[in-house]
């Protein structure tokens, strides 16, 4: 009888640290999905410029941060406006997305670009096609 009494309370020993495993165990729905924010562009993308007038020549470089390092970035200057009017700098950035396989890490890329122009002339930036605001550093 008291062999009986031995394997019982093992078993109900071993139920209960068993049903406290199951219970206590989280599974995986139980666990909340936390999505990771993508950067998008919203609003206009921050560019960071530095001008450097010499000889009636502009060398315009800078960065901007991209979604992914394996994106590429290419810039053009093109002077806007006329003799009578107010000119201006157009900087166009064209930041393209790879297709291929890539870690998602936002990366900042740089680009640098040459314009003849009289000097203190405003810089306008885009990116892609959208105005984007600009800082120095």
């Amino acid at each position: 009888m008291n062999q009986k009494r031995l394997w019982a309370s093992a078993a109900i020993i071993a139920i209960v640290i068993l049903a406290g495993f199951v219970i206590s165990v989280p599974r995986v729905r139980d666990i909340p999905e936390t999505l990771v924010p993508r950067t998008s562009s919203v609003g206009a993308p921050e560019i960071t410029l530095r001008d450097t007038f010499k000889k009636g020549v502009h060398t315009i470089a800078g960065s901007l941060m991209a979604n992914d390092a394996c994106s590429t970035v290419s810039s053009s200057a093109e002077l806007q406006g006329s003799a009578s009017s107010t000119q201006n700098i157009l900087l166009a950035i064209l930041l393209e997305s790879s297709s291929g396989v890539c870690l998602e890490l936002p990366t900042r890329m740089t680009f640098q670009t040459t314009i003849e122009a009289p000097a203190r002339l405003p810089i306008i930036a885009t990116v892609n096609g959208e105005s984007a605001t600009t800082t120095s550093p």
